[in-house]
């Protein structure tokens, strides 16, 4: 059990409550964890066990999702697909998000979620739309911070909303017994990486067999031939075969002899291997991040094209961006305020990153100082990057000290007998004069 301090959304006295707290790990390293772990099941994974798990895992009333997340953990590894999803969350994770009241940013609150907890938080949010769910427990840490624990997806069961204590358990601990427990769900409840396993799979078999085919024919074969009425000769000449490489050998006596019948086309052979993995890539790349030619290069991609996919991805990335201003927004609202974190009356919002370069904003602030628009000095030393010096105010009185003689020296030329005559005769006419009047 662990001590939470928060607030009361109607009282302004802290309030405490204990809350029995999640923890995960092993029988030996972690005696008396609320779950034990088991690690996960990798390699040997064919579409047999996919299909398997799947069906296990799409069980109406008895859903076992742990072969299944087994799955995501082996396929993961593949670095494509670890890219394309590290490329996509990219996208979110480097875009800062603040708390808004009215418009105006809430230092309070900002400075809470500018800690690493928040950037953790947001990750495994966008991991619900790969994992298909996310279920966190949030708490006060010792330093008086917000913290979170991520509740391991093969103990949860979504459907009757238990968490088991061993990843095989039949029965478990219903959510309600815990405090500050948010499930987030994905749009799918598999998760995009359901759909990404086959591709994985077919790949990492093909890579085995493209090694294979490698090893056969892209390596030279030796020959040793030796006297068949000598075994010492026989003896050294084994030895030396197996002491020298790898690659295949061909020990036999004089006057016998092997004939090898290659394919007729090994170069070909081996594109199709290169064809299928470049296949499956291309699907992964699909799958996550809806386009592929923003990760590889294509042969029949054009500059347009790769544009139009650039823009499929961009949409893709604010699809994310409303996924996780909902929960931070809506689910989230009751948690922070047990947390001691009051957001009525404002929103979580993506900062607009600047488009404008500081040449373009000088050129903009001469513009409109020119038609006489007022704007704050401060604000301008703040948008140009520029520090402002410490004699700020001197300087300051100094330049309208010289504006100033600059506009009176300019009204006395205007004030002169030649230009008030000037002005009250006008111009005098070209030509002639008198006669074309």
């Amino acid at each position: 059990m662990k001590l939470l301090t928060f607030f009361n959304r109607t009282k302004d006295k802290a309030q405490t409550t204990r809350e029995p707290v999640i923890t995960a790990g092993g029988q030996i390293s972690r005696p008396g964890a609320t779950i034990i772990l088991q690690q996960p099941a990798r390699f040997g994974i064919d579409i047999g066990d996919y299909k398997a798990a799947v069906s296990g895992a799409e069980n109406v009333d008895y859903t076992r999702r742990t072969r299944l997340y087994d799955i995501y953990s082996n396929i993961l590894m593949d670095p494509h697909l670890g890219s394309v999803i590290q490329k996509r969350k990219a996208a979110i994770l480097g875009s800062p998000i603040e708390f808004r009241r009215r418009g105006v940013p809430d230092d309070r609150i900002n400075d809470n979620i500018r800690s690493p907890w928040f950037y953790r938080f947001i990750g495994d949010v966008l991991d619900a739309k790969f994992w298909g769910l996310t279920l966190v427990q949030f708490f006060i840490n010792e330093k008086g911070w917000i913290d979170y624990t991520m509740v391991p997806r093969k103990h949860v069961d979504p459907q009757l909303r238990l968490i088991r204590r061993r990843q095989s358990d039949v029965l478990g601990i219903p959510f309600d017994e815990y405090g500050n427990l948010l499930l987030i769900e994905g749009p799918e409840p598999l998760g995009a990486l359901a759909r990404c396993a086959p591709y994985v799979i077919y790949k990492t078999g093909t890579m085995g067999d493209w090694s294979e085919y490698s090893e056969v024919f892209g390596m030279p074969i030796r020959e040793y031939i030796y006297d068949a009425a000598d075994d010492e000769a026989r003896r050294r000449t084994m030895e030396d075969a197996q002491s020298l490489g790898s690659n295949g050998v061909y020990i036999h006596p004089e006057g016998s002899s092997l004939r090898f019948q290659e394919s007729g086309n090994k170069s070909g052979s081996a594109d199709v291997y290169d064809r299928l993995v470049e296949r499956c890539n291309a699907e992964l790349s699909k799958a996550i991040l809806c386009n592929t030619l923003t990760t590889e290069a294509s042969d029949t991609g054009t500059q347009a094209l790769g544009t139009v996919h650039r823009e499929v991805e961009e949409e893709l990335a604010a699809d994310d961006r409303v996924f996780v201003l909902n929960v931070l927004n809506y689910e989230m609202a009751d948690i922070f305020r047990n947390l001691g974190m009051d957001t009525s009356g404002g929103e979580f919002v993506f900062v607009e990153p600047e488009r404008m370069s500081a040449a373009e904003k000088a050129d903009l602030f001469r513009k409109a100082l020119d038609m006489g628009l007022p704007i704050s000095d401060d604000y301008m030393y703040e948008q140009l990057g520029i520090e402002k010096p410490d004699d700020y105010k001197a300087l300051k009185d100094m330049e309208n000290e010289r504006r100033q003689r600059q506009l009176e020296t300019l009204r006395g030329t205007q004030d002169s007998p030649q230009n008030r005559a000037r002005r009250f005769f006008g111009e005098a006419p070209a030509g002639d004069g008198a006669s074309e009047w």
